[in-house]
């Protein structure tokens, strides 16, 4: 099933999440010189137009990081920095965002020299966008199954491994192909940080990828961040959840510091949880 497009919910409150997991990984990580190969496995287009009809269809931007651009003066958090000073080089400091970077384009940013960047995507017209994108931005650019492919990357030449792993989850069985994927990646590179988005839902799907990672005998250090809506749907969507294998040392207090800021109806409208998935 191909039918899923980001660009209906690019900006949404899920994606404010992720990508301030993302940009606070690589800034963490960037912190020393050696070179990092990193993985996009469900890449999306890397450019999306908040004003375009997907995007205004839906209007999920306008909940989402619309509303955090608007309040980036008062943000507590010192780490919005990198990701806010990105959003500024893709819209200026005036007015609401125009433009919203994919995945791969929060990975291109923060590139560096020796870093390696390699994005799947499966969809055909969402791979042929990226690839016309990637062309001169130093990405590779891969049209197969993106759990199947990281696998066949792993291990990675340079010394350290950051991926993103995203499904639309739009079929049941991803949750569990994801924490297959994770449990064997993790076999491959022990030393990789792994970042991985699941969806919150009045269903609870999301349990299926929980409970698969959570023996304590499979992989170790999970952290397992969680932000709901206070005014929930009584269907489909309800919160966003990320889970980090490996966080940098101290990424678990910034990282929740940074999910606070989203508290309350004046930002975001969420509640934020943070945890380890097994205790230590």
């Amino acid at each position: 099933m191909l039918s899923y497009l980001h660009a209906f919910h690019a900006g949404n409150f899920a994606d404010v999440q992720k990508h301030a997991a993302l940009s606070l990984a690589l800034t963490m990580m960037q912190a020393k010189r050696s070179a990092i190969a990193c993985f996009d496995t469900h890449a999306g287009s890397a450019r999306y137009d908040l004003g375009g009809d997907r995007a205004q269809k839906t209007a999920e931007a306008d909940w989402g990081v619309q509303k955090l651009w608007a309040a980036k003066s008062e943000l507590l958090s010192s780490d919005w920095a990198p990701m806010l000073e990105t959003l500024a080089r893709w819209n200026g400091l005036e007015g609401p965002l125009k433009l919203y970077p994919g995945s791969p384009a929060w990975f291109a940013e923060f590139h560096r020299p020796g870093d390696a960047v390699t994005a799947f995507e499966l969809h055909p017209s969402e791979e042929r966008h990226l690839a016309d994108w990637a062309r001169e931005r130093g990405v590779k650019v891969r049209h197969e199954d993106g759990l199947k492919g990281l696998l066949k990357c792993l291990p990675p030449a340079q010394p350290r491994l950051l991926t993103l792993i995203d499904p639309s989850y739009e079929i049941k069985t991803d949750y569990e192909a994801v924490a297959q994927t994770l449990l064997s990646a993790w076999k491959k590179c022990r030393h990789g940080v792994y970042l991985i988005w699941y969806p919150l839902l009045t269903s609870g799907l999301e349990q299926r990828l929980i409970d698969a990672l959570a023996n304590p005998g499979t992989v170790r250090k999970i952290l397992r961040s969680e932000v709901r809506l206070n005014q929930a749907p009584e269907r489909g969507m309800v919160g966003s959840g990320m889970l980090v294998v490996n966080p940098p040392w101290g990424f678990d207090d910034r990282f929740q510091s940074m999910m606070a800021d989203l508290e309350g109806p004046e930002r975001l409208g969420l509640s934020a949880t943070l945890d380890w998935l097994v205790p230590e």
